[in-house]
């Protein structure tokens, strides 16, 4: 399934080839780049081929399969990281993991490569605290699912590498944010659970079901927002006079807003509910059903919004 790679293309190496691996993996060699993988588990390598047979051709951008590039299983990680320009680590969300993985990947790699998590929430600080090269280590998290969904948030202390690997993701497709300081949840995590929050306190309150909570947003704002973020919304939102009439004369009543959302109390029996709700709206279809219907959907979408993308 793969083919040979220019000499130039940039080499990714894959720790961890779970979920956001192997869509990392899919993602880097549907635009030529050269992928090396490894991952612990057993049936690791199986899982990630099976994957990459049919995930690369609904990369947005990807190049033509004779142009794609390699993807190697390796089964020692000493192995896997010889020559890699660019480390992706996707273990386990879990602190301690993090920090033994990432101060090993920075014993066994090269000076000059980039050794990045795709952590969603942990602080780069934090999980490359044992790291002896901890300007190289950064944080690279995806949305998921990362070969379709072009978001990725950057953010390390050392600006040049943040650059260099900014140009990196830039050349596979990707959009990528730059923290200016880190914070837990980096940014996109901080939104969606402060929305979701909010979601949680409405149910608890008996406002409507988790079905109808959904639509509010998927049939509402939430179209809105997969043309434009927040900031923009709101300028548009002010009429004519753009964030200027909306943050001087509608602007109080978000405050008003603010002040009476609230905190659900997450108890065994609303815990419980949530779990009954949510199954109630799949009306039957798995996870894998929905999660297929999705990605058609991104696909379509992406592909709208890449053609009537602003010239700028």
């Amino acid at each position: 399934m793969t083919t040979t790679t220019p000499d130039e293309s940039p080499v990714i190496g894959i720790v961890g080839a779970g979920l956001i691996g192997a869509s990392w993996a899919a993602c880097f060699a549907a635009h030529g780049f050269s992928v090396r993988a490894w991952d612990p588990a057993d049936d690791a390598e199986e899982r990630l081929y099976k994957f990459l047979s049919h995930s690369m051709d609904t990369v947005p951008g990807a190049l033509p399969i004779d142009q794609h590039g390699t993807v190697s299983f390796h089964q020692r990680m000493t192995e896997m990281v010889a020559g890699c320009d660019l480390i992706m680590e996707n273990a386990p969300e879990r602190e301690d993991v993090k920090i033994g993985l990432l101060a090993e990947l920075d014993d066994l790699c090269s000076t000059d490569t980039i050794i990045a998590s795709s952590t969603s929430s942990l602080l780069l600080s934090r999980i490359a605290s044992d790291c002896d090269n901890k300007e190289r280590v950064i944080i690279a998290h995806p949305f998921n699912p990362p070969h379709l969904l072009p978001l990725v948030e950057l953010f390390g202390t050392a600006p040049d590498i943040v650059a260099r690997a900014s140009t990196l993701f830039q050349s596979c497709g990707k959009r990528p944010v730059i923290l200016k300081k880190e914070l837990i949840g980096h940014i996109a995590n901080r939104l969606t659970s402060a929305l979701f929050r909010e979601a949680l306190y409405m149910l608890e309150q008996g406002v409507a079901s988790a079905e109808d909570i959904d639509a509010c947003i998927s049939e509402g704002p939430g179209l809105r927002w997969a043309l434009m973020g927040p900031f923009m919304s709101y300028h548009l939102g002010g009429g004519e006079g753009g964030i200027d009439h909306y943050m001087k004369h509608l602007g109080p009543s978000q405050v008003k807003r603010w002040a009476d959302h609230g905190t659900p109390e997450m108890t065994d029996d609303f815990v419980e509910q949530i779990i009954s709700e949510v199954k109630a709206a799949t009306h039957g279809d798995s996870v894998a059903d929905i999660s297929e219907r999705r990605d058609q959907m991104l696909q379509a979408l992406l592909g709208m919004k890449a053609s009537a993308k602003p010239s700028h």
